[in-house]
């Protein structure tokens, strides 16, 4: 198909009130991503590929997140909502450019496919003026239906004004399809409002193809794939969906995964080989994972890049800006946040590391932190190769500690350590002899005096 030209039309003007929300229904998440986004995605791409979303006025959330997920499209408004047919005009100065084909779909499809975006220009080489594309409703109600005729589209019946017969047909409207670019702009305009809300429904571009001799077309797929999204069980169902896909691909791509049911990814994770992730980890968008990296246990990561042979968790959260070198350790209920770890680093475990680089084979002990916040600014720790952090420590940032050096455990540190320094920072300790004894004694017995 890539010597045909195409404009794909994405229409993301709706509210979603049924989502109950006041954030755009096209910017709810599936995957780490939005709903939007995955259809840009599987949107054509190429020098001969143009996009256009519609949004509806003052929606510049919707505007930013086409910026950034497809910064090769462009944005028109529906100011008016008047049906499907006005929605696919708002485009009107991108469809009179005159591609080859033009391609309609909604934004919250998240499940479709570019597989099936290209399935439906191919009849469009062949000939036909309009691709449809249908899918097999375990249950149709609420659904249009297709009505064919041999190998030929003859209708799309809404199920209002189906008959019976009609309404036990199975083949339904996905709402997608693709248009002879030559053509198009002649069928939509043609699409009249003699409707009960006297709008415009992109359904009648097939009565207009048959009126001026043309040929339509079905093309079908599964019923996952088209699955529209208008409210948050519909949104959750659609998270199923996408999450069995992504886990099958992982395990396809070598990943090994013992309870794969339990693992949450994103669509943007990416895998070396060999990696292993135990149940119940979750991991959100933009992570990277090296070769040979075990991810343990009820771990929680995003943004975050993992080297080979890594070991990560049990519970350990890695937040956005984590970097991990090969053979990194993050161990139990370890939080990190905008932190380097080179090579051999190891963080075992209740440590929480945040704006901080820390050296190639540097150890954080038990319960140590970096304390990157004032109150006001974070401020950066660094921690130099082959230092060791006691347990329990506070590093006070911005510090820097040298290579080599060793925080005593327990210790504050406020001001940077040299190179293979020793520093320790707490109270002188004191014991007096019998205190213990005496503070009991004296307890027991001002309880005794109040009648306890």
């Amino acid at each position: 198909m890539t010597a045909r030209s195409s404009l794909t039309v994405v229409l993301a003007a709706g509210e979603g009130t049924r989502m109950r929300s006041s954030m755009p229904k096209v910017l709810h998440p599936v995957a780490g991503q939005s709903l939007l986004a995955h259809v840009l995605a599987a949107a054509p791409k190429g020098a001969d590929a143009a996009l256009a979303v519609v949004i509806g006025p003052d929606h510049k959330p919707v505007a930013d997140e086409v910026k950034r997920a497809r910064p090769d499209a462009v944005t028109f408004i529906q100011h008016e909502r008047l049906g499907t047919g006005h929605a696919v005009l708002a485009a009107r100065d991108a469809i009179a450019r005159g591609a080859d084909d033009l391609l309609v779909v909604f934004g919250d499809t998240p499940l479709i496919s570019a597989a099936t975006f290209a399935r439906l220009r191919a009849p469009l080489k062949n000939g036909a003026a309009l691709t449809v594309l249908g899918f097999r409703a375990a249950d149709p109600t609420g659904y249009g239906r297709l009505l064919v005729e041999g190998d030929r589209l003859a209708a799309i019946r809404e199920e209002a004004d189906a008959t019976p017969a009609e309404r036990a047909i199975k083949l339904s409207n996905a709402g997608v399809m693709a248009f002879d670019g030559r053509r198009a702009l002649e069928i939509i305009d043609k699409i009249g409002n003699a409707t009960s809300k006297g709008e415009y429904y992109l359904t009648d571009a097939v009565a207009v193809v048959r009126e001026l001799g043309l040929e339509a077309v079905v093309i079908e797929t599964s019923e996952d794939e088209v699955r529209g999204i208008n409210t948050k069980a519909q949104l959750a169902e659609a998270e199923q969906v996408m999450q069995a896909r992504l886990r099958q691909a992982a395990l396809d791509a070598g990943v090994t995964m013992i309870a794969p049911e339990t693992v949450y990814l994103a669509a943007d994770t990416t895998f070396g080989s060999d990696v292993t992730i135990e149940p119940f980890v979750v991991i959100g968008p933009g992570v990277s994972i090296g070769d040979g990296a075990v991810i343990h246990s009820f771990s929680h990561i995003v943004q975050s890049s993992i080297g080979k042979k890594a070991l990560v968790g049990p519970y350990a959260r890695l937040r956005p800006g984590t970097s991990l070198g090969e053979g990194v350790k993050i161990g139990n209920f370890v939080e990190t946040k905008a932190a380097t770890l080179e090579a051999g680093a190891k963080v075992n475990h209740l440590s929480y590391v945040g704006d901080a680089h820390v050296g190639a084979k540097a150890n954080i002990g038990a319960g140590a932190i970096t304390c990157n916040y004032d109150g006001i600014g974070k401020h950066k720790t660094e921690i130099g190769s082959g230092a060791f952090v006691g347990s329990n420590s506070s590093l006070v940032a911005p510090v820097k500690i040298g290579s080599g050096a060793y925080i005593g455990s327990g210790s504050v540190i406020t001001r940077d350590v040299p190179d293979d320094a020793l520093a320790v920072e707490r109270g002188q300790q004191t014991n007096r002899e019998g205190g213990a004894k005496r503070y009991r004694e004296m307890k027991t017995q001002d309880k005794t005096s109040k009648g306890g």
